[in-house]
This record gives C-alpha cells, sequence and structure tokens, in this order.
C-alpha cells in the first residue's frame, strides 16, 4: 500500500504529516555535520541546540535559506531521514510525497526539489503553492468565485497571495521571514551596543520582546552577550519598544508587498478581501500587534489564524484525504 506523505519543507522547521494522522514530525531543519568525515551527526532539534556552540571540526547548519535549497546532499539525507523514520528503512512501496514550496520558486527550483526528494525515497512528488494550501488548512473557500487573501510568514519567506476559483491571481514571495527579523535584531544589538549575541539569543529576543505595533505596557529583558570591545561577557537590558524600531526594516519589506499584490489585483477582489480580511498564517506573524499595524497601515481587516504555525500541515492533510478533489491545484 502506497503511503501519502505530506511535507511543509520550511526554512526554520519541517512539519511532516500523513493521511489521517495529522502531524507526525515537528523538527528544526538544522543538521549537525563533521566536517573532517562529511556524516551527519544529528537532525532537528538535537542540531538546532549546536548552533553557535560547535567545535571547529563540527558545523551546524540549515540546508535550506529563503525557502530554497541550498544545500542538496545534506537536504536528501535529511528528508531520507524523515522518510525512513515514517516509512521504515525496509518498504515494498516508496511513498507518495505532497511537499509545499513558496509561491515564487522558479521552475529550477521546483525541479531541484522533486529531484532531492525522488532520491530520498520518494516515489511520486506533487508541489503545491504554500499560501494555497494554508488557505485549505484554514478552511477558506477557495474554490469558489470569491477573492481570499492569505500572507504566510515563515522562516526563510513570507508568501502573499490572492486565491480565487482555486488558482493563485496575484502572488508575491519575499524574503523577509523570521531569519531576517532575528538578522535585525542582532544588527541592531551589535550597532547600539556593541554587543555580540547568538541566534539562539536573537529568537529568545524576537518571542519575548518582539512586536510591530506599540504595546498597552512596554517590556524589558536583560541579554548577556560578548562585548566587542573588550571582549568579556556584557549584560544590557532591552527594551520591547527599541527591538520594534529594530524590526522596522523587515516588516516594512512586508507590509509594501502586500501593498504591491492588491496594487495588482483585480478590483472585484480586493472588494470581497475588504470584507473578509488579510489571513496571516505560519510562525512568523506570532509577532505581536501584526494584524493591528496591517489594519491601521491598509484600513483592511487582518486576523491570525488559530494554530497559524500548524495551517499549511493541516492542509496538506486535508489535500491528502481528498486528493481527487484537490488535484487542479498540485
Amino acid at each position: 500500500m502506497v503511503t501519502n506523505i505530506g511535507i511543509d519543507l520550511g526554512t526554520s522547521t519541517v512539519l511532516v504529516c500523513l493521511k489521517g494522522k495529522g502531524v507526525v514530525i515537528q523538527e528544526p531543519n538544522v543538521v549537525a555535520i563533521d566536517k573532517g568525515a562529511g556524516t551527519i551527526l544529528a537532525i532537528g532539534e538535537e542540531a538546532k541546540q549546536m548552533l553557535g556552540k560547535t567545535p571547529g571540526d563540527i558545523s551546524a547548519v540549515k540546508p535550506l535559506q529563503n525557502g530554497v535549497i541550498s544545500n542538496c546532499s545534506i537536504m536528501e539525507k535529511v528528508l531520507h531521514h524523515f522518510i525512513v523514520k515514517i516509512c521504515g528503512k525496509f518498504r515494498l512501496v516508496r511513498p507518495r510525497v505532497l511537499v509545499c514550496v513558496p509561491s515564487s520558486t522558479t521552475s529550477i527550483e521546483r525541479r531541484a526539489v522533486v529531484s532531492v526528494i525522488k532520491r530520498s525515497g520518494a516515489r511520486e512528488v506533487y508541489l503545491i503553492e504554500q499560501p494555497v494550501v494554508a488557505a485549505i488548512g484554514i478552511g477558506l473557500p477557495i474554490e469558489e468565485a470569491t477573492g481570499n487573501m492569505v500572507v504566510n510568514i515563515g522562516g526563510g519567506t513570507c508568501d502573499i497571495a490572492v486565491i480565487s476559483l482555486g488558482g493563485v491571481v496575484q502572488s508575491l514571495s519575499l524574503p523577509a521571514g523570521g531569519d531576517k527579523l532575528e538578522q535585525a535584531i542582532l544588527k541592531y544589538i551589535k550597532e547600539f551596543y556593541n554587543l555580540a549575541i547568538g541566534e539562539q539569543t536573537a529568537e529568545e529576543i524576537k518571542i519575548k520582546l518582539g512586536s510591530a505595533y506599540p504595546l498597552a505596557e512596554e517590556e524589558t529583558l536583560d541579554v548577556v552577550g560578548r562585548d566587542l570591545i573588550s571582549g568579556l561577557p556584557k549584560t544590557i537590558t532591552l527594551t520591547s519598544s527599541e527591538i520594534r524600531e529594530a524590526l522596522i526594516e523587515p516588516i516594512t519589506i512586508i507590509v509594501e508587498g502586500i501593498k504591491r499584490v492588491l496594487s495588482k489585483t483585480p478590483p472585484e477582489l480586493v472588494s470581497d478581501i475588504m470584507d473578509s480580511g488579510i489571513v496571516l498564517t505560519g510562525g512568523g506573524v506570532k509577532l505581536r500587534g501584526f494584524d493591528l499595524l496591517l489594519q491601521r497601515t491598509l484600513g483592511i481587516p487582518a486576523y491570525v489564524a488559530n494554530d497559524s504555525l500548524l495551517c499549511v500541515a493541516k492542509g496538506m492533510e486535508r489535500v491528502l484525504e481528498e486528493i481527487k478533489r484537490f488535484g487542479k491545484v498540485f
């Protein structure tokens, strides 16, 4: 019997779901490699804990950058690891795999994804655009003649799409996901405090202090890093207002991207979006106040979907269950 697997191949997280079982694997898309032997030492959460802490002969890397496979051989081993974990090492029939890709991926990049996944052990590979499958996961009426706008902010990319009659009418993919927010925090602290911090610390700051719109009560957080002048450990106190200032650039890129998509969308569909609002999905939309910022800036209702991180996975599970119905969106 053929196993149908859905994979959300995110820059930060890999989600794997099975028909009737939902999400069975949720792991960081990080790999720890022995540089000398070229062997993989750890995958997922264990490898993520090594980021910024490895000795010279071990490297912790992300095989996806901005939603695109940057290292095919490593990505192939990661996917093979997950497929074996689900299907077992010895199987008579290889699985059928449904994979999400950013809406702006080129034909060359899509062929690369298909090739890597087939070499990882898949029998057949189907590609589906992330905003479409996110809309399916939310339960939006994408097959009807109405406009639905979905903004999916992942780790490496922000996918913006207007969907109607089961297809994408207008779309845009930007390299402005959660990783860019963390890079903006790293840059801000380095420039204003002469302090070097790690990626995991930047992520913690983003989660605890990050916001796109002024909070009712501003917050603070003590952060420890390495002073770039003395080279010694140093503690600083950050506020949510200054982190909001640090995030202005990547947030503005996303807002301007939404404006660009709306400017190219047919007026009738824009009218529908004004009524139904903009739906925000993905891990990046957990940034506090992002929906309020869009409402005030664009004058259009915006709301964060329930279980925003799992919308794509839920959509894939639904597609796997009703593969004939949604076949035209592949």
